[in-house]
């Protein structure tokens, strides 16, 4: 088996085909793990067991046809995500030791369709953050330039897929987490539509906002793990009861005559010039492939950071109380009364960027406030969903950047969370709104630094989403560079 990275169509396809067995796609996986994760941190568990017994019970299957339609790759998982059997701590350590005796739907889906899991990803703690400096064990480091950022909160995920690990992986989006890593990464990242996919098994941070998503090579493969992981699941009341369309099936088509909205304004200020420049590219290249682009204004956008901060935080602060020493979670071995062991466990247990979020959502939420700043920020919420509705009836998707700036260097913006909250500011926005969302390399930096697009569409319209974003890929083909240095990989 060539070690060279693959995309999870071609690997499923050699498998298929008898080229390669799945023992082999594995080994392979596992090994440019082992040779580069010291330096990337991307990974924080590994499952090299269970994944060469996954292995090699696929490759004695009768007929390699009927093994599922991600049969022999192997992903990865970040690991807010449950896994039976396997370690969950969400980068926490409040949950170091807590072993889920139970898979997540997504995870049980991924592998019903012959997914491997080789591990699970180093995430932000409890996927609050933007850079994966605050995860409880390690940094992540971006493949491109191991001195700057992957994005976060699904940086390992990103990490992982860039550096070849897998060729997918699955991460959560909040606010962005798996969008902008995705962007300062050079990949694929999808949010799908809020209850698109089960949050069964996906660790609580904001839950109105909480979405598990994908990171992949390709537009394809992001479409190919989407599809395994989508559908309505009764152990989530907003888990949707709406059909899955065959989404791989549909993006073999050409790029449909759609109409593009591109709020232009949002450039005039913060976004870093390559930035800018390459999105403004990007959109003159869906206009020459037929795309009907008219420029557009969401009126709301300059509030949609706070909004979101608010509605975010106060949500953290009431799932994180569950962590108190008690029920589960990091006790205290120090001794003393009740109210000492709760106060302890929670200090030992919480990094300072959790911590600051619980406080902050804990002050929104209290006696005389909660109108103030809640109430508020819900009805600054449904305006802020209101300009995408409105918009999203004039056009069929709507172009932004993914990230203001390309990676910035690990330790930048740690002692200025304003900073790094402005990370997300094209993110939260379609978070805000319930709304599918992906992100898709457009381009790179003068210095090498991968640059994000991102499109975002009508509620359970990935489809459109999806067809635009692959026909550009194919267009565009040679801005994909391969992180490990040997130069560009050209056209997808």
């Amino acid at each position: 088996m060539n070690a060279r990275p693959h995309t999870a169509e071609s690997l499923h396809a050699s498998f298929v085909d008898g080229s390669a067995t799945a023992a082999e796609i594995c080994e392979a996986s596992l090994a440019r793990i082992a040779a580069r994760d010291s330096e990337l941190g991307a990974m924080l568990a590994l499952d090299a067991d269970r994944a060469r017994a996954r292995a090699a019970a696929l490759d004695a299957l009768p007929d390699r046809r009927l093994a599922g339609p991600l049969a022999g790759v192997p992903v990865a998982v970040k690991d807010n995500i449950c896994t039976a059997g396997l370690a969950t701590t969400a980068g926490s350590r409040a949950l170091e030791r807590f072993v889920p005796p139970y898979s997540a739907t997504a995870v049980e889906r991924l592998e019903r369709a012959g997914a491997i899991v080789v591990g699970k990803t180093n995430c932000d703690e409890f996927a609050m953050g933007s850079s994966s400096e605050h995860s409880a064990f390690r940094p992540i480091r971006n493949p491109w330039d191991p001195k700057r950022t992957p994005g976060g909160s699904s940086g390992g995920s990103a990490a992982a897929v860039a550096a070849g690990f897998v060729p997918a992986a699955l991460g959560s989006d909040t606010g962005g987490s798996v969008r902008q890593p995705a962007a300062l990464c050079g990949c694929v990242g999808i949010r799908p539509t809020y209850g698109r996919v089960s949050r069964h098994g996906l660790i609580a941070f904001a839950s109105s906002l909480d979405q598990i998503g994908t990171l992949s090579a390709t537009v394809r493969d992001g479409a190919a793990l989407l599809q395994a992981i989508a559908g309505p699941d009764s152990r989530d009341a907003t888990a949707a009861r709406v059909d899955v369309p065959e989404w791989t099936a549909a993006i073999d088509r050409s790029i449909p005559r759609c109409r593009v909205g591109f709020p232009r304004h949002l450039l005039d200020g913060g976004v870093d010039a390559e930035v800018a420049g390459a999105v403004d590219a990007a959109v003159s290249a869906l206009a020459a492939l037929g795309a009907d682009v008219r420029e557009c204004r969401l009126a709301h956008a300059d509030v949609a950071v706070p909004v979101y901060y608010l509605v975010a935080t106060a949500e953290a602060s009431s799932n994180l109380a569950r962590y108190d020493g008690v029920a589960y979670g990091h006790r205290t071995p120090r001794e003393g009364g009740l109210r000492e062991m709760y106060e302890r466990s929670r200090a030992e247990g919480f990094g300072a960027e959790v911590k600051r979020r619980i406080m902050l959502g804990t002050y929104i939420l209290s006696a005389g406030y909660y109108d103030a700043y809640y109430l508020r920020a819900q009805q600054a919420r449904a305006r802020i969903a209101d300009d995408y509705r409105r918009l999203l009836e004039d056009v069929d998707l709507i172009v932004l950047p993914t990230s203001p700036t390309p990676a910035f260097r690990l330790g930048e913006r740690l002692q200025d969370p304003v900073a790094m909250y402005l990370s997300d500011v094209f993110t939260v926005g379609a978070s805000l709104a319930g709304l599918p969302a992906l992100s898709l390399p457009c381009g790179a930096t003068r210095g090498g630094l991968p640059i994000g697009l991102q499109l975002v569409g009508r509620p359970f319209d990935e489809t459109a989403l999806l067809r635009v974003a692959d026909a550009y890929e194919r267009s565009a083909g040679g801005w994909r560079y391969d992180p490990s240095g040997s130069g560009r990989r050209g056209r997808a």
